[in-house]
């Protein structure tokens, strides 16, 4: 364990990849300020990195490998310990780099103090466990200021198995999060000025732990005294129940009208190869009612391009999907070869140039499609969640995930305010307060 002297030294933490990733940093710094660490930004001098890796593409890879060189070079006595999915997978990769001391998977990643040495090692310790299949607990500290809002990890793991995906590698299988236990940190957060909580995990749909499943979580949620807001994040088509929708729209509740539901591809023929659980007959079924049905509902989506199989017709498929249907925006993936994966035996592979067309070309669509979005909201009066003032102005989002900025003299740092939407700038949009509700 820390000696003493770990109070005169400084800690930071880089995070690479998705929510979870990025709710699991802040347990991680937690338990390195209760051990005495003083926390610094990553990039400023430091006695100890703790690098929180993502794997999901070899893009990901290689900016886990760039930030973990990049700590090396400009603090070379420092102890590294590289944590996470890409410790999980590429061990073997994370150990050529000179300097790293210890290397983490996801079944130790959380206990990590418990293999920080006094000084650096001559060679890499590898922890490398397999990973539980059972629900889980997380040991918090709950002694850090957080504000504003704050990722609640409620499952882990997935049992899909889509062909192009290596997480249910890197994560293991889906399990769930022991329901008292996330309740708990869930007050803790807003004891600690949290206004909005996001549901993260790889597959939170399939949560179920002692009968209670997500609608349990979000209706617990609801009557937190002091909680502003619950947002979901990513969550599978297939696991969305029809209950959850209602609670997006009813007014008295703090679930916001926000679905981030991965499409991956608006082809038949591409779906069935990515082995996913849906005809896309029945996604545009599904998010047309949700639209239908939820007031000011945000529909996000992710796309993946180059899938090997994706010919120009499939290709023109997904884009005419996009386009044809209600959704606010999407992210676009380039299909990445994943050793290991099932996706990686398939023969007709689509080149890497005709790849990133492609995933250019999407890009430019969830461009205009954001910009429509926004400003069909041009005019509006929408209720905005305040983040820390930037550069003289207060940004934040609305409920449904629209990014505003304000400029005005009053406070609105955590705040809860009603905002009118009056002009696009780049990817926000400027609007005028009308009134600060909280």
């Amino acid at each position: 364990m820390v000696s003493n002297k770990a109070k005169q030294k400084k800690a930071t933490v880089h995070t690479l990849g998705c929510r979870l990733n990025q709710s699991e940093s802040h347990i991680i710094r937690e338990k390195l300020e209760e051990a005495g660490y003083r926390y610094v930004p990553f990039g400023e001098k430091a006695d100890l990195a703790v690098i929180n890796t993502c794997t999901v593409t070899r893009e990901a890879d290689a900016k886990s490998r760039q930030a973990i060189r990049q700590f090396i070079r400009k603090n070379p006595g420092a102890f590294t310990a590289v944590l996470g999915c890409y410790s999980q997978m590429g061990a073997k990769d994370i150990a050529e780099i000179a300097g790293v001391d210890l290397i983490i998977g996801n079944q130790n990643k959380l206990s990590f103090l418990d293999y920080v040495g006094h000084g650096k090692n001559e060679r890499p310790l590898i922890v490398r466990d397999r990973i539980d299949k059972n629900d889980f607990s997380i040991s918090f500290a709950g002694d850090l200021p957080f504000e504003k809002r704050a990722n609640l990890k409620i499952q882990d793991g997935c049992n899909f198995m889509c062909s192009f995906c290596v997480i249910p590698f890197a994560r293991g299988r889906s399990r769930s999060r022991d329901y008292k236990n996330l309740i708990q940190e869930a007050q803790s957060l807003v004891e600690r000025g949290v206004r909005e909580i996001v549901l993260t995990g790889v597959n939170i749909g399939t949560y179920n732990n002692h009968d209670c499943d997500i609608l349990s979580i979000v209706d617990h949620l609801n009557i937190l005294s002091g909680l502003l807001r619950i947002r979901i994040s990513s969550i599978e088509p297939t696991t969305v129940p029809e209950a959850l929708l209602d609670r997006m729209a009813d007014p008295d509740h703090i679930l916001l009208p926000y679905l981030h539901i991965p499409m991956q591809s608006g082809s038949d023929k591409i779906l069935q190869l990515m082995r996913r659980k849906y005809a896309i007959c029945d996604f545009v079924k599904f998010i047309n009612n949700a639209a239908n049905n939820v007031p000011n509902l945000c529909i996000g989506t992710d796309i993946l391009t180059g899938f090997p199989g994706e010919g120009e017709k499939e290709f023109d498929e997904t884009c005419q999907v996009f386009l044809d249907n209600p959704f606010a925006y999407c992210h676009v993936f380039t299909y990445s070869e994943r050793k290991g994966t099932p996706a990686i035996r398939e023969s007709e592979i689509v080149p890497v140039s005709e790849r990133n067309r492609r995933g250019a070309f999407l890009r430019k669509l969830n461009s205009k499609r954001r910009y429509n979005y926004y400003e069909s909201y041009l005019g509006k009066t929408m209720e905005v969640l305040f983040e820390d003032k930037r550069q003289g102005i207060w940004p934040g989002y609305t409920g449904n995930y629209i990014r505003v900025v304000s400029d005005t003299s009053q406070d609105l740092r955590n705040r809860l305010a009603r905002v009118h939407l009056e002009k696009i700038s780049a990817d926000y949009v400027e609007g005028s307060l009308v009134k600060v509700l909280n």
